[in-house]
């Protein structure tokens, strides 16, 4: 029962509940509805009365004007201007210009104080509205501008409209109301603009004008004409003036107005009235000494960010090259602005990398919002910058070391290059009298002290080189053109290296080794100074050539060269030796890289002519014993030095090196015969009329570890019979020999001589043969095999050929001009005449090609493509002289030389040969180039013949001026210099026989004839034999003659007529 009545009690009251409910939001929708009649009665009562106010008063207003029937006096056009600002919306553009053109219209008129809008100002009851009024109108007119392209026709005058009325009123210069007696109302009115430019500048004013300068002028071509151009830049100057310099303004000035790409060139080409403002004012110094303040430094690069701080920087660069007297007087303010800069620049690209980067063309590959315009305006921003290394800036910078006076000296010669047939003798006295000729240059290029590095000179020229150091690892992409113009001055580097050699107490190397064991800001400061010096000398000398270097001696001279390459060699050292290295970053890692740079670029010079005195890059104070232990221990320290310097150490040791890293590799891979295991031997047979075509059909298919193992050779004669004998390495010798002589032999098409020196490379026209490439691949592959085991062959390859092996052609510092002496001087010669041809190089003809005659035909090979048609004028001839070294020494032989190193490589692994110089290689090649030592002949030769008559022949090799040393060893053994480690290391080695038999026993080999030569028992005089020689096995074979005189006579003629085994 009760249960009953509580239910209909709870729906009574939801029933009570929804209907209250239902009540408020009809009241509520009667209420919103009254809302919206009345905003819609209101909206409509606003438009009513705008289309009366702009239909029947504005218009009308503008219509009477220009039918004259109405007189426009100030009054009206303030009454009017009030109700179009009380009306104004995006569709009254039109009006608002009219009001415009009224208003300067009443302001040109002649004595009419009524009709000029500016007298309002003047009134009691109007100066507040009027104001108020004007900043209305100057701000709309802002807004508008900002809209607007100035590169469209009718944008452009809208442009020239409003900002002469933001120039009208932000000045009394243009006020008629001002002159004659007016002048007293001048600094009223004058307080009046300036309150009218502080309300613009905090409503975004230089935004404003920052904008429009950015559409005008961020183009391939600027769109801007003078007279806007000046205005912008007077508006812009206007409120800094006002405001005496002040901070807050300067910030602005330089944030919006200075730091739009190449604002300052255009000004000084558009709008020369305003650089003289700017030098009036005295802004660049302002400028210098406002951006000095670190924080505030920091604060413009922040807001600026990357590309627009470059582009700041290039402004300032500019305004300091037009104003070199400021520069002068403010150099260390500018240079510390400068740098500043750019570390932030570096910093903010730094921060910037990720995988989603665009490519600037200074800055490189960083995260950034593509900016067309600016990337337009990129190459005039570049032009601005170039202006800090260009030689009025640099002059002004380095003043102080420009100005110190280096003795002049005659050049010294550069050292003769030793001919083969001459000692060193010679050389030697020849470097003597180079030194004692120039001592005075050399008392001043040698550490010699004195300056106190913390002296206000020092920090001003290491602050300096700070500078350009930053320069060079923020703007990458334009890091050349930063080198070149920091070279251009001839004198700068060597006086600045005669700067370097005076700091200090002691001064040289003993300072900068402190440096590195400092990290202080002074340290870093110094070693800056040096990187410079180094990336700025390495980067002349590889421009540089050999004419320039060794004959005309530009900006260094052969013994300040040798000067340097020492320092670098002791320093790179002692970085190394003493662990800096090991743990180096950053800072001390590039200066590293930096050093060991030049370095390197003056040893490569000097292993292609040589310009130093002997033994010159050893260091006497390392023991190769002691590296070798290290190696062995697995030492960082000395797998750096031989990865970085490996010409420190003696040649023979490095050779020795190399000797046993193949070794340990043959090891590894079984081809040692061991007490428990035999190496696999691969057994060929080759048919001696065939021999190069038997060899390459049977060796080409071999894995290459069977190639780098033993390989017995057994040779098929003429009539198809084998030839008898074991090959224990001497048949195999001998058919490599054979094999390397006829492949490398000109008349086979597959390698050309160099003119002049006979020296060997891949022939362009190869290609006549079917198969050449497989054919160049397996030369490769036996030149390897030769090397491999140790085996000297006379084959004198072309050093630019060789440096493609080695792979020196993918050095940064590498150029090919440099290397084409090694394959025509002639051709070298008439190339650099071209770079040296004073008058119009257009003149002789020339075009980016090069015609050859092509078994008879004439080829023309174009450089770039379309080069036939492209003619050869001044601003290209390097190019051209670049491009044309380029294809003689690499494109066209690129598939031949490919093929040879990749069968090389896979015998010798190019690692191994990183401690070689290019003439390195060639002597691990062909043997020593040195005198043959017969003393270590004589003592090997004791250990492998069984006579005592090698000491018979020994005496006459000794014989003073005698030719048979040289043709006698290539007689015995095919090659004609001695082996590198000496005659212990010929393989196999040099013996002497003894054979005596009569004419009719044997042929001179046999275990009888050799018994009786051993017991020397003589049946008659060998007159009619002569001497002969196995190549394969080392072996010399002598009758037992009576007397040396006939030993020796006989010798050479069985050497001049080449006999072998034809006349034993």
């Amino acid at each position: 029962m009760f249960s009953a009545a509580q239910s209909s009690k709870s729906e009574f009251l939801d029933k009570a509940r929804q209907a209250r409910e239902e009540r408020k939001g009809q009241k509520e929708k009667e209420r919103a509805a009254i809302q919206i009649q009345a905003l819609v009665r209101r909206f409509l009562c606003r438009c009513r009365l705008q289309k009366q106010i702009r239909w029947k008063e504005v218009d009308d207003y503008f219509q009477a004007s220009e039918t004259g029937t109405s007189k426009r006096n100030a009054l009206s056009i303030f009454k009017l201007a009030r109700k179009l600002l009380f009306i104004y919306c995006k569709d009254d553009k039109l009006r608002f210009e009219k009001l415009c053109r009224a208003i300067l219209g009443s302001m040109d008129v002649e004595n009419e104080p009524k009709v000029w809008y500016v007298s309002l100002a003047l009134s009691k009851d109007l100066t507040i509205p009027w104001l108020k009024q004007i900043k209305d109108v100057l701000w709309i007119s802002c807004q508008l501008l900002k809209n607007l392209k100035p590169d469209i026709l009718q944008d452009s005058k809208l442009v020239t409209l409003y900002l002469t009325m933001l120039v009208t009123f932000t000045d009394t210069s243009t006020w008629r109301i001002v002159r004659g007696k007016g002048e007293a109302l001048r600094p009223a009115l004058t307080r009046i603009c300036e309150n009218i430019m502080g309300h613009l500048n905090q409503k975004g004013f230089y935004s404003i004008l920052q904008i429009l300068l950015t559409n005008g002028l961020a183009r391939s071509r600027p769109s801007l004409s003078k007279g806007t151009l000046t205005a912008i830049f007077t508006l812009s100057l206007r409120p800094v003036v006002a405001a005496h310099f002040s901070d807050n303004l300067l910030r602005s000035f330089l944030i919006h107005i200075m730091s739009v790409p190449a604002v300052v060139y255009h000004l000084s080409v558009l709008t020369p009235e305003c650089m003289a403002s700017i030098q009036t004012h005295d802004l660049l110094r302002k400028f210098i000494l406002f951006l000095s303040r670190e924080e505030q430094c920091l604060d413009i690069c922040v807001c600026l960010e990357g590309s627009h701080t470059l582009c700041l920087l290039g402004n300032l660069i500019h305004l300091g090259y037009l104003n070199d007297k400021v520069l002068e007087e403010e150099a260390n303010h500018f240079v510390k602005d400068l740098t500043d800069m750019l570390s932030y620049c570096q910093r903010y690209v730094s921060q910037k990398k990720s995988n989603l980067t665009h490519w600037h063309p200074v800055l490189g590959w960083f995260s950034q919002t593509v900016d067309y315009g600016l990337n337009e305006s990129m190459p005039l921003v570049t032009k601005q910058l170039q202006y800090l290394w260009g030689v009025p800036v640099i002059r002004t910078l380095f003043s102080d070391v420009l100005s110190k006076k280096l003795e002049s000296q005659e050049p010294t010669p550069p050292p003769q290059q030793p001919s083969t047939s001459q000692n060193n003798i010679p050389v030697k006295n020849l470097f003597k009298r180079a030194f004692q000729k120039s001592a005075s240059v050399r008392n001043i290029l040698k550490p010699v002290g004195g300056k106190r590095v913390d002296s206000a000179e020092v920090q001003k020229v290491c602050s300096i080189c700070v500078l350009y150091q930053t320069a060079l690892s923020t703007l990458t992409q334009i890091r050349l053109q930063i080198l070149t113009g920091l070279t251009h001055l001839d004198d700068l580097l060597p006086k600045l290296w005669a700067f370097i050699c005076e700091l200090g107490p002691q001064g040289g190397l003993k300072l900068f080794m402190e440096c590195l064991n400092n990290d202080t800001e002074e340290s870093k400061q110094l070693l800056a100074m040096l990187m410079l010096f180094c990336d700025c000398s390495r980067h002349l000398i590889t421009i540089l050539d050999d004419i320039e270097v060794y004959e005309e001696q530009t900006s260094f001279k052969i013994e300040e060269l040798i000067t340097i390459s020492s320092f670098l060699n002791t320093f790179v050292y002692k970085m190394i030796w003493d662990g800096i290295l090991e743990n180096a970053k950053g800072e001390k890692l590039e200066l590293f890289h930096s050093v060991h740079g030049w370095l390197m670029v003056l040893y490569e010079r000097d292993c292609r002519r040589r310009f130093s005195p002997d033994d010159h890059w050893l260091r006497k104070d390392l023991k190769p014993s002691l590296l070798f232990q290290e190696l062995e221990k697995g030492k960082k320290r000395a797998q750096l030095l031989l990865q970085y310097i490996p010409h420190v150490i003696p040649h023979k040791n490095r050779v020795l090196l190399f000797r046993n890293i193949v070794t340990k590799e043959k090891e590894s891979l079984g081809l040692v015969e061991t007490s428990s295991a035999s190496p696999h031997v691969t057994h060929i047979t080759i048919r001696r009329s065939r021999m190069l075509e038997d060899g390459y059909d049977q060796l080409r298919r071999l894995p290459v570890n069977s190639i780098k193992g033993v390989i017995r050779v057994k040779f098929v004669n003429d009539l198809g019979v084998d030839e008898a004998g074991i090959d224990q390495d001497g048949v195999f010798k001998e058919f490599l020999e054979e094999i390397i002589k006829k492949v490398f032999n000109p008349a086979l098409n597959l390698f050309k001589t160099t003119s002049g020196n006979e020296r060997l490379y891949p022939s362009p026209t190869s290609y006549i043969h079917e198969n050449h490439l497989q054919l160049f691949e397996f030369v490769g592959k036996m030149l390897g095999k030769a090397m491999y085991e140790g085996i000297v062959v006379d084959v004198p390859f072309a050093s630019f050929f060789l440096s493609q092996v080695l792979g020196h052609h993918h050095s940064t510092f590498y150029s090919s001009i440099d290397e084409l002496p090694s394959l025509d001087s002639e051709f070298y010669k008439n190339l650099t005449s071209i770079k040296r041809y004073d008058g119009d190089v257009g003149d002789l003809g020339l075009t980016l090609s090069y015609d050859e005659d092509v078994m008879g035909q004439l080829v023309c090979h174009e450089l770039i493509p379309g080069g036939k048609t492209m003619p050869v004028t001044n601003e290209n001839k390097i190019s051209y002289i670049h491009l044309m070294a380029h294809f003689r020494m690499h494109t066209q032989i690129k598939e031949q030389t490919t093929a040879f190193i990749r069968g090389f490589r896979s015998i010798i692994n190019p690692e191994w040969l990183h401690m070689f110089s290019t003439p390195e290689v060639q002597r691990l090649v062909s043997g020593d180039n040195a005198e043959i030592d017969l003393d270590d002949l004589k003592y090997v030769t004791s250990h492998t013949s069984f006579f005592g008559e090698s000491s018979v022949y020994l005496s006459i090799l000794k014989c003073p001026f005698n030719p048979l040393a040289g043709v006698s060893l290539q007689f015995v053994t095919s090659c004609s210099r001695p082996p590198l480690l000496g005659f212990a290391y010929l393989k196999p080695p040099f013996s002497i026989r003894c054979v005596e038999v009569s004419d009719d026993q044997d042929t001179g080999d046999t275990l009888g004839s050799v018994l009786r030569g051993f017991f020397t028992i003589r049946k008659k005089e060998p007159g009619g034999r002569l001497p002969t020689s196995s190549t394969c096995f080392n072996l010399l074979k002598l009758p037992n003659y009576s007397k040396k005189s006939i030993l020796r006579d006989k010798l050479r003629y069985a050497i001049s007529m080449n006999t072998g085994f034809e006349l034993s």
